[in-house]
């Protein structure tokens, strides 16, 4: 099985940005834990991040040529913004789950919107690193079954 990982915008900066909301871990530490984890379940994890939606674009198009099973996505600030990002998810038609580090339901009004969650099947919100983690295990049970 593989599942490829897709971060937004900032991301790359975590353990600098608002460590009191994202924590004190680093963006190398999140991809530490996550391979950790795949190799755990078997299961083989790329990795993209980039702070330019049209990179997170091509990024997602070109996962279905590399016949990935499985997104995972934290999109950042573009949740909140991109119909780019939704329509490329769309177009690819690869199970794909929402991943948010903090709890955005209690944010800022703006971070109540999320266009991507009109294509994932799962959203998880606010369980930090760990949120990660519970998006392969719903990847793995999806495709699965």
């Amino acid at each position: 099985m593989k599942i490829l990982v897709i971060n937004g915008p900032n991301i790359n900066m975590l353990g600098v940005r608002e460590p009191d909301i994202y924590g004190k871990s680093t963006y190398n530490d999140l991809i530490d834990l996550i391979k950790n984890y795949a190799k755990e379940i078997d299961v083989n994890v790329s990795f993209f991040q980039s702070n330019h939606e049209g990179a997170l674009v091509d990024e997602i198009q070109k996962a279905y040529f590399d016949k990935i099973d499985g997104i995972v996505i934290n999109p950042a600030a573009y949740t909140h913004t991109s119909v780019a990002l939704l329509d490329a998810l769309k177009s690819v038609n690869i199970p794909a789950v929402e991943v948010h580090i903090s709890d955005v339901s209690k944010r800022e009004d703006f971070r109540q919107i999320s266009y991507v969650r009109n294509y994932c099947f799962k959203t998880i919100c606010g369980l930090g690193f760990d949120g990660y983690l519970r998006a392969i295990d719903a990847l793995k049970e999806k495709i699965n079954g």
